[in-house]
């Protein structure tokens, strides 16, 4: 294995097989959206079917995980609900990423009164968390995945909006920003070619964390009714439904949490391994 590592590619090719934290991470997350991947065209049984007379069975070879107080498979509504912790994480972190950036470059380019206005402006959104924006939501339009994924979608503007300012801001202090000047280039032009490209890792890095609270968030909108509604499998809901069965059953709530506490650890740890590998300087061993 040492041996491998130490024939391993130069650059940041070099640097992510050789980083463990990277590694463990990638290989987490890559298992997770392949369980939701083979969900979408295979599970075990329907993850919507009931089947009452087979309810509260313990785990079997014909039931993984066993089945729930209606009769279903929890592997099937395990594998199932990580297409939609996935789906709205990364829907909301598009969201808020393809929003909150261009409004962070946007106030370092223009510095004065506009900076200060979009700023304040991202500052107002930041002040109501994801659950109240969804409650607004769900009076507005009712409660779902389409509104789960925009709540936290723009509670995820300011974030990557405070995340591009400030790595951007420096960058317009640098010579080869007065040297673009000097050569007649235009405030948009220099951002999209010079400030972006050096501050992408940055905002690489804040999506991937961003990704693993999106899954928190979903599962906390759906345990209290604002996430994804039946029959769709949800981790979150499947955490509510299981609150009065702890006594009973305590494997069905044992399973979601598990599973939510896994993706969110690899997710947590590529984006830890990626800060490293995309940028040398905060490198350091695991």
């Amino acid at each position: 294995m040492s041996a491998a590592l130490e024939r391993a590619p130069s650059g940041w090719a070099g640097r992510a097989v050789r980083h463990r934290s990277f590694l463990a991470g990638a290989a987490i997350a890559g298992a997770v959206a392949a369980v939701a991947a083979v969900s979408l065209v295979w599970t075990p049984w329907d993850p919507a079917a009931l089947d009452i007379p087979n309810k509260l069975r313990a785990p079997s070879a014909d039931h993984w995980f066993g089945t729930d107080q209606f009769g279903r498979d929890t592997l099937s509504m395990i594998m199932r609900g990580a297409v939609t912790s996935m789906a709205v994480s990364v829907v909301a972190v598009g969201i808020g990423a393809g929003i909150g950036t261009p409004l962070g470059l946007l106030a370092a380019q223009q510095r004065g009164a506009a900076d200060q206005a979009i700023m304040r402006a991202n500052d107002f959104i930041f002040a109501f968390p994801a659950l109240l924006i969804a409650i607004m939501l769900r009076e507005l339009f009712g409660p779902g995945a389409v509104n789960a994924m925009v709540a936290i979608g723009i509670f995820n503007i300011p974030v990557f909006a405070r995340v591009a300012y400030g790595a951007a801001l420096p960058i317009w202090t640098r010579d080869f920003i007065l040297a673009a000047r000097v050569a007649g280039k235009g405030a948009a032009r220099i951002t999209a070619e010079h400030v972006l490209p050096n501050i992408a890792s940055l905002i690489i890095v804040q999506a991937t964390i961003q990704l693993s609270l999106g899954v928190l968030a979903e599962a906390a909108l759906s345990y209290v009714g604002l996430g994804v509604q039946p029959p769709a499998p949800s981790w979150g809901r499947m955490l509510n439904e299981a609150q009065t069965l702890m006594a009973l059953a305590p494997r069905l709530a044992l399973i979601p949490g598990l599973a939510i506490i896994v993706t969110v650890l690899g997710l947590n740890l590529l984006g830890d391994g990626l800060r490293d590998v995309l940028d040398p300087r905060l490198a350091r061993e695991r």
